[in-house]
């Protein structure tokens, strides 16, 4: 599960869906639809209709995984933080009741404006 106390920033890139790992699809519900797929080294984090999966990939293997589901119906607020002219990084914090907040810092290509337009359909 993601450490909330430990305000590690996953640093994302966007990946290609074809190179989507199955495990991921079998975690979908009925009716639910990936939007953005993003990678860091080894871990990635899946932007759904209905909420993202953040997947910590362990062990030197790479064999044992830890999925972290959140709903965005549980999220409370966001914020964003868009690239600038000599930072091109973005940044997206979402703020949890009760759990914390957690930030995934997208590199360049990253289109951070399309994920807050998704949270905010769903949270709003």
């Amino acid at each position: 599960m993601i450490d909330f106390q430990n305000k590690k920033v996953f640093k994302l890139s966007k990946a290609k869906e074809k190179h989507l790992p199955k495990e991921i699809l079998d975690l979908l519900i009925y009716g639910e639809e990936i939007v953005g797929y993003y990678s860091a080294l080894r871990d990635y984090v899946v932007f759904t209709n209905k909420r993202l999966i953040a997947c910590n990939v362990q062990g030197i293997t790479g064999s044992k995984k830890d999925f972290t589901s959140l709903p965005y119906s549980k999220v409370q607020a966001f914020s964003i933080e868009t690239a600038g002219t000599f930072d091109m990084d973005s940044e997206l914090t979402l703020y949890f009741s009760g759990l914390g907040n957690v930030t995934f810092e997208f590199s360049a290509g990253g289109d951070i404006r399309e994920i807050g337009r998704l949270i905010s359909s769903c949270i709003l």
